[in-house]
């Protein structure tokens, strides 16, 4: 039995099928998933940081990055690169934890160059030259298997910020 799509009081088609714990949506009307970020969640920067490293030590990228995507939408002019940038780099190891090495490759490039404009002065003591240095070493692991092979690079979780400790893995350890 087809179960319909969910639609919003104006009738337009909302995404509201459940996802897994990498983002990927489970088959429409299945039970279990994991908890969604609501679409229209904006939080402050450093609460928005904050809620991002604590997915990300939960191994959920895809659900930082809708966290990141929230603030970066709504940030000012001056700091927009930034947010969306930390949203890539989200997105990008999402998409290696899938398995997508070329998706990987291309969003950690795109994240990293939009925050190193940021690394003189990081606003939120975000840690704009670890990510880069992260992201960098992580592509070149991911651009020195072959062609064609699982992939198979074990990512580290990325620190957000300088001046937090975190609990859990969140201080550099594999996903």
């Amino acid at each position: 039995m087809r179960v319909p799509r969910e639609r919003d009081p104006r009738g337009r088609p909302l995404n509201a099928r459940p996802r897994d714990g990498l983002g990927r949506p489970l088959a429409r009307g299945s039970e279990g998933g994991v908890a969604r970020v609501p679409d229209d969640l904006v939080l402050p920067p450093l609460a928005a940081l904050d809620e991002a490293q604590r997915l990300l030590a939960e191994g959920r990228p895809f659900h930082a990055h809708e966290i990141l995507e929230g603030t970066w939408k709504s940030a000012d002019a001056d700091e927009r690169d930034l947010w969306q940038g930390l949203a890539q780099l989200a997105v990008g190891l999402t998409h290696l934890l899938r398995g997508n090495r070329t998706g990987a490759l291309t969003l950690l490039q795109r994240g990293r160059d939009r925050i190193a404009s940021y690394a003189s002065s990081p606003p939120y003591a975000i840690d704009v030259a670890g990510l880069i240095g992260w992201a960098d070493d992580l592509r070149a692991r991911l651009a020195a298997e072959p062609d064609g092979s699982p992939v198979r690079v074990r990512p580290q979780i990325p620190v957000l910020r300088t001046d937090r400790q975190y609990a859990g893995p969140a201080r550099p350890g594999p996903l």
